[in-house]
């Protein structure tokens, strides 16, 4: 399927298919995957020359991508699919918040609470609008819920007074002791930012 597309494009014996990594959403990493000349590739990018496609991994992405492999899958509409062993650090998947409140988790009673009002309170009133929010850590000490927004929340415009006016609003009325709601999306990634 590779070397049938790749066949299609101008000049094909110069492209490689590059595949990286655009960064993380959802706690998961996000791929690129596209033709570009091989002779663009640097010198510490890796060059995999299989099946008669070479496959150019970015330097930047090499660790993310170290033992993942593209598979065929028949399954729903089929197509190519990453099979990655690896996974963004805690850090990576929600900048901005303190390690030794990402190392706590989201077992905590605190934790537990603010997910539940989420799941039954917040939700369902954002999801008319395409939107999702999920609790990513919380300070259980400080009272300090850790939101990642996403679907039609992440980049919308009207994001911030939804978090502050709504969503931190319910989640004060229903848990008194979360002190602030933080929003650790990355409101300029993803397929439709500003939606």
């Amino acid at each position: 399927m590779v070397r049938d597309a790749i066949g299609q494009e101008p000049d094909p014996e110069r492209l490689a298919l590059w595949l990286e990594v655009r960064g993380v959403q959802s706690g998961a990493f996000v791929y690129d995957l596209y033709f570009q000349a091989l002779a663009d590739a640097a010198g510490d990018d890796v060059v995999q020359h299989d099946d008669e496609v070479p496959v150019v991994i970015p330097a930047a992405s090499v660790s993310r991508l170290r033992g993942a492999r593209l598979e065929w899958s028949e399954e729903g509409s089929g197509g190519l699919v990453l099979v990655n062993p690896n996974a963004p650090t805690p850090e990576e998947a929600a900048p901005g918040v303190p390690s030794e409140v990402l190392e706590a988790g989201l077992d905590g009673p605190l934790a537990t609470r603010v997910a539940k009002v989420l799941e039954a309170v917040v939700n369902p009133s954002i999801a008319s609008h395409g939107g999702r929010s999920d609790l990513v850590a919380m300070d259980e000490s400080g009272g300090v819920a850790y939101l990642r927004l996403s679907g039609g929340c992440q980049g919308c415009a009207m994001s911030r007074m939804t978090l502050t006016q709504g969503i931190e609003v319910a989640l004060r009325d229903e848990v008194p002791e979360v002190t602030r709601v933080v929003d650790v999306t990355d409101h300029t990634d993803g397929e439709n930012p500003y939606y």
